[in-house]
């Protein structure tokens, strides 16, 4: 992977990403056994974060588009709860982007989801499709696997572990969004009860995550 692609794929890259469960606090909230979070990554990555990596992909390949690949990105997220937490995690790319170089306007911009963001980035620092695909795959996944140290009382061992397991499912969602370049294109796959249970979250009073 090229050194912009490594850098987004660093938790450590300062885009307020330690605010994002990855939607696993709104799961355990809501009742989802600790057990279950490796198939909860599997049901994300075949759901959520396939539209987050292709709508990523698509931005990239043509970003003179980007008002349709929001409004495709807006049509298959019906929830405005996850559709506003997107965008709110989406800032800290678009601050980072614009201090590299980024169209400043972009950081006027606040109905810009996140995967919009990294595509905007990807296509700015030259990533190719696969590249773009496999950091928003990665971050969701850790994101979910960094969360769950601080939400339930796991051996960090085994948060690794999900992550190696999900690596074929990894690979299917790269395979299957990395040519894509049209909105209309975008896949629609949705998961309801997780996007009811993140519809829910802002209304719990003791939550560490702001989705």
């Amino acid at each position: 992977m090229s050194s912009h692609a490594l850098l987004l794929a660093d938790a450590r890259l300062p885009t307020g990403g330690h605010t994002q469960s990855g939607a696993l606090e709104p799961a355990l909230l809501a009742g989802m056994p600790e057990a279950e979070i490796e198939h909860f990554l599997v049901a994300r990555l075949r759901t959520s974060i396939r539209v987050d990596a292709a709508t990523a992909v698509v931005t990239r390949a043509d970003p003179e588009r980007v008002e349709d690949v929001i409004s495709a990105w807006n049509a298959r997220t019906p929830s405005h709860v996850v559709r506003e937490a997107s965008c709110q995690a989406a800032r800290g790319y678009l601050r980072l982007g614009v201090r590299g170089g980024l169209d400043a306007r972009w950081n006027r911009r606040t109905d810009v989801p996140r995967p919009v963001a990294v595509g905007l980035l990807a296509a700015h620092w030259s990533l190719d499709a696969e590249e773009t695909a496999r950091v928003v795959c990665h971050d969701e996944v850790q994101a979910v696997a960094s969360a769950a140290l601080k939400l339930a009382p796991l051996d960090p061992i085994d948060t690794v572990g999900w992550s190696l397991g999900v690596a074929d499912e990894i690979d299917e969602v790269v395979d299957a969004v990395r040519e894509l370049t049209s909105p209309d294109h975008l896949p629609a796959a949705t998961a309801p009860l997780l996007e009811l249970w993140q519809h829910a979250h802002p209304t719990h009073t003791r939550r560490l995550f702001r989705a």
